[in-house]
């Protein structure tokens, strides 16, 4: 609703409390005067009937204005016609009640201040004027006995200096009635205004202090001085995952745990001169737990400066710790890249030179059995070594070059010819397949192969007994992304809960003769060509490894 539609309503609603004040009033005032004509014992000819003739004329006039209102929208045209008729109303009642001696004649005045409120100066001026002229040709008409004396005025003995100076002090007041009324409307119409301005400034001030409150991207809580939750913006929400509604009036200990511990902390910073003193806490969320949450603390002051609590602002650094964890992996991974280098400048040279030597050797000797076991230990031990080191080599330093376009089914079914003669495989092993025919990304087909190798290998490792192996590859999209996914599960025994987030460190591992490679070689290939390995499952449940490639 605009504010001339705003304001066109206001004054139909004053206009109908106008309808029923003056109902009200001309009951109550001429019901009086009646009740004092008939205790007063006078004549019913002396002006009582025409007493209520002029209370049911108010009555019925106060329908038709009723029917004008609902016929003529317009409000102005409204007010003025009330006014005439009302002025017209109180000169009749005026001349029936003793004329220049009726004390009616004071009734104009509610006229014009009703006139100047609804009409403003030029309503009241309006009002005034009708007002003067209708009593000034009432009191000349009744001088010169054009209008018979009626009522109380039943002999006419005033002069005309006297009418003269009644006439010029009732048109003096209604005109001074009409300014200062309408001198008070206009000022209280600009105080409205003034009002109605500063309501919406401060409208735009709240809205946008709210906009900024709930639209920042760190969670935002007031607390008093007892520590009770006052307010908590829409990021404290999405962040903790409580509403402010089920927290509100809480103690903030039992949303934050160790929140005044942290405190004294920043505190403690800023006695040592920090410039933006903070502090971390972990906290559990209502949906997830272990919030790593960094905040500060600012003081609340009133509008007298006064402190009325605090303000809490804080941010999810859960993400930036898993980074830095990731960062640390990366620089530990690269250390790895360092020794591996070494080691295989190291020892690949002088396993080399042992490999050939022993080679010879066993050519040109003639061994006994005892001899040729030995011989064999010493060459299955060369092979250990040769396989540690290209291991070593693959995990610190994947090849970034040779990338081409790869069929995933086809690698997966060289896969499987290849593994069956591996020793882990036997003939319990179960195997479903289902494949998509869209399974073509771009890598490096040595990686890629190695990498499906190792995990195939885990998923048969971890079924000795027999077990299903299922291979699948399917298309999905995220973020306006394609990807091909390859499903490799098992139901095996699974992986322990807390061992799962060790499960890619390198050298980490639960079997006896295992190196603790082979997840971390397949997630550091995975990685390399831009994808990720995603391992669900469960002790005694089986294991689901999905491996996310990116397509194109």
């Amino acid at each position: 609703m605009t504010e001339t539609e705003l304001q066109q309503s206001n004054n139909a609603r004053g206009l109908r409390r106008l309808m029923l004040l003056r109902v009200v009033v001309v009951t109550v005032l001429l019901g009086i005067a009646a009740v004092i004509q008939i205790k007063g014992k006078i004549s019913p000819s002396a002006g009582v009937p025409v007493v209520f003739a002029v209370i049911i004329v108010t009555y019925l006039l106060s329908l038709l204005y009723i029917l004008i209102l609902k016929a003529v929208k317009v409000i102005k045209i409204n007010v003025y016609i009330q006014a005439l008729c009302d002025i017209l109303l109180i000169t009749l009642l005026v001349y029936v009640t003793g004329g220049i001696t009726s004390v009616y004649s004071a009734l104009y005045n509610l006229v014009i201040i009703y006139a100047s409120l609804f009409l403003a100066k030029r309503g009241g001026l309006f009002a005034a004027s009708a007002s003067s002229v209708f009593y000034g040709l009432l009191l000349d008409f009744q001088y010169y006995g054009v209008l018979p004396l009626y009522g109380a005025l039943t002999d006419y003995t005033f002069d005309a200096a006297y009418v003269l100076s009644r006439l010029f002090i009732h048109i003096v007041s209604y005109f001074i009635v009409a300014v200062l009324v309408s001198f008070i409307a206009e000022k209280e119409k600009k105080s409205r205004s003034l009002l109605t301005e500063k309501e919406s400034e401060f409208d735009q001030l709240d809205f946008l202090y709210k906009s900024i409150i709930e639209n920042v991207n760190a969670g935002i809580v007031t607390i008093d001085h007892a520590g009770k939750i006052k307010s908590f913006n829409r990021a404290a929400e999405e962040i903790t995952g409580f509403l402010f509604t089920d927290i509100e009036g809480n103690w903030i200990e039992s949303i934050f745990p160790g929140f005044y511990e942290a405190l004294e902390n920043i505190e403690r910073q800023k006695e040592g001169g920090e410039a933006i003193p903070r502090a971390e806490i972990v906290v559990d969320g209502k949906e997830r737990k272990d919030i790593h949450l960094g905040f500060s603390v600012s003081p609340l002051n009133d509008a007298s400066d006064n402190m009325i609590g605090s303000v809490v602002i804080f941010q999810d650094l859960t993400a930036t710790k898993l980074m830095e964890k990731e960062i640390e992996k990366s620089k530990n991974l690269a250390l790895i890249g360092e020794m591996a280098a070494g080691l295989a400048h190291e020892i690949r040279n002088p396993l080399t030179a042992l490999s050939g030597s022993i080679q010879l050797l066993k050519r040109n000797l003639d061994l006994d059995e005892t001899d040729a076991r030995l011989m064999q230990i010493i060459l299955r031990g060369r092979d250990q070594l040769e396989k540690l080191i290209s291991n070593f080599l693959l995990l610190a330093r994947p090849n970034p070059g040779d990338r081409e376009k790869l069929d995933i089914t086809n690698i997966i079914s060289d896969v499987i010819e290849s593994i069956k003669y591996d020793p882990s495989w036997h003939d319990n092993i179960r195997m479903e397949r289902e494949l998509c025919d869209d399974s073509t990304v771009f890598g490096n087909r040595t990686e890629v192969k190695q990498m499906i190798w190792n995990l195939i290998l885990n998923a048969i490792q971890a079924m000795p007994g027999g077990g299903t192996l299922k291979l699948a590859t399917k298309t999905s999209t995220t973020s306006k992304k394609k990807h091909l996914e390859v499903l490799i599960s098992d139901t095996g025994c699974g992986i322990e809960k807390d061992t799962a987030n060790k499960i890619f460190t390198p050298f980490f591992t639960t079997k006896e003769r295992g190196t603790g490679l082979g997840l971390a070689i397949a997630n550091r290939i995975a990685g390399s060509h831009r994808g990720e390995i995603k391992i669900e499952s469960g002790a005694g449940k089986g294991t689901i490894c999905k491996v996310i490639l990116p397509i194109g």
